[in-house]
Order: structure tokens, then C-alpha cells, then sequence
């Protein structure tokens, strides 16, 4: 497989790991997307400034509203996550 191909099966399998624990087991609980962020992206949560960013963050990305984050949702917080580190090293 490629680096991008692996980066891809990597994000597929992060999120079905995750997304097994509770509920359905095709979407993140905000229980389960809070975990996903504590264990694989710790560096986000130790420059949030509060919980209640992170919790903003979590409700801000089910963008369909029902309290579930599916994995389209999942990957536009990857894909946002990546552009905003990719241009802080340009700088």
C-alpha cells in the first residue's frame, strides 16, 4: 500500500475502533469521539483551553444534528485538523 492508502486504512480503522463501544457501530458517541481525541490526538486537547471547547468542538461537528458522529462527519474534523497544522508550518 501506498502512504496516503495506509493513512486512509488507518483512519477507517481508528474510527471503527472507537466507534464499536457504544451504540451504533457505525457512528461515535460524544463519549466515545471525546475518548478517540484523549487517546489519538492528546496534542488538540492540551492546547484547548477548557472543556467547554472541546465539548463546542464535538457539538459543532455533527453537522446533521443527531447526536451522532458519523464517519463523513469524522473525516471533515480530520481533514480540518490537518489544513490548520499544515499551514501553522509554513509559517
Amino acid at each position: 500500500m501506498t502512504q496516503l492508502e495506509t493513512a486512509m486504512a488507518i483512519l477507517m480503522k481508528t474510527f471503527d475502533t472507537y466507534a464499536a463501544g457504544e451504540g451504533k457501530p457505525d457512528t461515535l458517541t460524544n463519549a466515545e469521539a471525546k475518548t478517540l481525541l484523549q487517546k489519538e490526538l492528546p496534542g488538540l486537547l492540551k492546547n484547548a483551553k477548557n472543556q467547554d471547547a472541546v465539548d463546542k468542538m464535538l457539538k459543532d461537528l455533527d453537522f446533521n444534528g443527531d447526536s451522532e458522529i458519523d464517519f463523513s462527519e469524522f473525516v471533515i474534523l480530520v481533514a480540518s485538523l490537518t489544513c490548520a497544522c499544515h499551514d501553522r508550518s509554513k509559517k
